[in-house]
């Protein structure tokens, strides 16, 4: 049976910018593949009220996910109250149960957001207890005692909240998903004028395509690539195992020393 993917990340829109590539690879290796944002992204305006604003992005992120594929999971909470808070473990622990991952694509655990990074804790903290019965998730679900191998993605910038970079365990080609990633990216269009606006960013898809193009500089093979870090095993599966490695190989260049 093909893996089952879950990518997990803060924001609609984060999924495409730093993973939607390596994605776009995996569904066509034959992985059946899960997205979901936490938040809301309900912050992400300058015209429209939360609510009005929530009812739009969540659009556009169906719209992004059925391009990909993948099947959709609601948001659970707001902008900036992505707190690493029992609540919210428990509410992504019950959506892992139910899609059961063999692999699972995440924030960076060091980022410029602080959502960023409470969502990077509170997936592997679900990830973690997802075998324990007396962890009760809500709503209930009953424990899944199978594998899961964690992989975090790249910082949004490509810099940590201290500026420094972080350093792929491997690099993905993505040269060939590119476009793919940009059309998904495309979907969240009331995000340009919103980043635009509020931090800089002279084009929303270019921007996409500088970070793609920078990590591919970094792997020193790839024209556009991602850059991934695996996740400690211990508690995840039962052994060490890299089945993104093993999947994508012939996409992967691993650093030398």
């Amino acid at each position: 049976m093909a893996p089952t993917v879950f990518a997990i990340h803060a924001h609609p829109d984060d999924i495409e910018i730093t993973s939607a590539g390596t994605l776009f690879l995996l569904k066509d290796a034959g992985c059946s593949l899960h997205y979901m944002t936490l938040a809301k992204g309900d912050a992400g305006s300058l015209d429209l009220d939360r609510e009005t604003t929530a009812r739009v992005r969540a659009q556009e992120a169906k719209g992004a996910a059925g391009f990909l594929g993948a099947t959709f999971h609601p948001s659970i909470v707001s902008d900036m109250e992505v707190l690493y808070a029992n609540n919210l473990v428990f509410q992504a622990l019950a959506i892992v149960r139910e899609v059961r991952p063999d692999i699972m694509l995440l924030p960076s655990p060091e980022d410029y957001m602080e959502d960023h990074v409470n969502t990077s804790r509170i997936a592997v903290t679900a990830a973690f207890c997802r075998a324990m019965p007396n962890i009760i998730s809500i709503p209930p679900v009953p424990p899944v005692d199978t594998d899961v191998v964690i992989y975090h993605a790249m910082p949004h910038g490509l810099r940590d909240g201290l500026r420094h970079r972080p350093v792929p365990d491997f690099y993905v080609d993505v040269t060939g998903t590119i476009d793919k990633k940009e059309r998904m990216l495309a979907f969240h269009e009331s995000q340009k004028t919103w980043l635009d606006k509020t931090q800089g960013m002279d084009s929303y898809l270019i921007s996409m395509r500088r970070m793609s193009a920078e990590v591919g500089r970094m792997s020193g093979k790839y024209q556009y690539a991602e850059g991934w870090r695996r996740h400690n095993h211990l508690g995840l599966s039962r052994k060490e195992t890299e089945p993104l490695e093993e999947i994508l190989r012939s996409f992967v260049s691993i650093p030398r020393g």
